[in-house]
């Protein structure tokens, strides 16, 4: 019998069975999106409404996979990228560009080339980071995390001392751009936001059966013949490359990775990655396409779905970080 792919789960399990029941509640949340309350003319709501449709499932799927694979590599389930400062970047990325050239040259800006200066700059310094960290053992793996969070409370610090210099209308443009928004998603940018998505995704699916193995930990994975340290630096690289498009495209979720991630592993019941990977994903979707369908059609867009998503995903992580001290 031919081995089972890693991202494909069997299809007598139970697993397989909640996600087919995750995949229909995904498919029942993009279709509610895509018909409710469309009354005008299907050749203006299906490009207007599969634009910010596909820039959520790309951002669902970049949180996803992304807080799931960190999270396996760290052996912490309630450490994610955020902890690296990416969010913290592209805050201090945008106070810079308000400051130094004003609200016109940052509002008529090509959009183009931002995303790319933004995509580009979190990498870089994601890469950087990781390789002048990892030059050995677990103790790195340490390191670069308590270097994520000075690094993260450095960036916060310059992005807050920055916006006490700019004009108060010029911080009315930075305020819109320190919030994750789907309402008013640049169409334009995801083709170039889906092939870097995609580059990544090549990359951690070349690498997919040996993330089981990964989760067992370093020794383990060494003696069983895992390539550790190329693994963990390509991984490092994907995850910069997912996090770093998905912040550059709508803006900073922190807590939404948490979120998903340990429900995945809840609703699985395992901690293998053909399971963890689609469940996550497929929540991802359910909580973005489904919360930006309730805010738009019933509440009338009195709020954002990333500020609820961040509420509940802070509440997990004080939930999560009190269990653990019980323990």
């Amino acid at each position: 019998m031919a081995e089972q792919s890693l991202f494909l789960p069997a299809v007598r399990s139970p697993q397989a069975w909640r996600l087919a029941l995750l995949a229909l509640a995904a498919l029942a949340c993009a279709t509610a999106f895509m018909t409710l309350g469309a009354n005008g003319q299907w050749s203006f709501v299906i490009p207007f409404r599969g634009g910010k449709l596909l820039a959520m499932l790309l951002v669902a799927y970049a949180v996803a996979v992304s807080s799931v694979l960190f999270q396996t590599i760290t052996h912490n389930r309630i450490l994610t990228p955020a902890i690296m400062g990416f969010d913290a970047l592209y805050l201090l990325i945008q106070a810079v560009v308000v400051f130094g050239f004003g609200q016109a040259a940052a509002s008529n800006s090509h959009p183009v080339a931002a995303f790319l200066l933004e995509v580009c700059a979190m990498t870089a310094f994601a890469c950087l980071l990781f390789r002048w960290l990892f030059s050995d053992a677990v103790r790195s793996l340490h390191l670069m995390m308590l270097v994520g969070i000075i690094f993260g409370l450095l960036f916060r610090s310059l992005s807050n001392f920055v916006v006490r210099l700019i004009d108060p209308n010029e911080f009315l443009v930075l305020q819109d751009r320190m919030f994750a928004s789907f309402n008013t998603v640049r169409v334009g940018l995801l083709p170039i936001a889906l092939a870097a998505v995609c580059a990544a995704s090549l990359l951690i699916w070349r690498m997919r059966r040996r993330y089981d193995v990964l989760a067992l930990g370093r020794e383990i994975s060494v003696n069983l013949g895992v390539d550790y340290r190329r693994t963990l630096m390509l991984t490092l690289a994907a995850i910069a490359v997912l996090v770093s498009v998905s912040t550059a495209l709508v803006g900073p979720v922190t807590f939404f990775g948490l979120l998903v991630s340990n429900l995945a592993y809840h609703a699985m019941g395992s901690d293998r990655h053909r399971y963890t990977v689609p469940a996550a994903t497929l929540l991802s979707v359910i909580f973005l396409v489904g919360g930006q369908t309730l805010l738009e059609r019933l509440l009338g867009l009195n709020t954002t779905v990333s500020v609820v998503i961040e509420f509940v995903g802070g509440v997990m992580f004080l939930v999560l970080i009190l269990r653990r001290g019980r323990r």
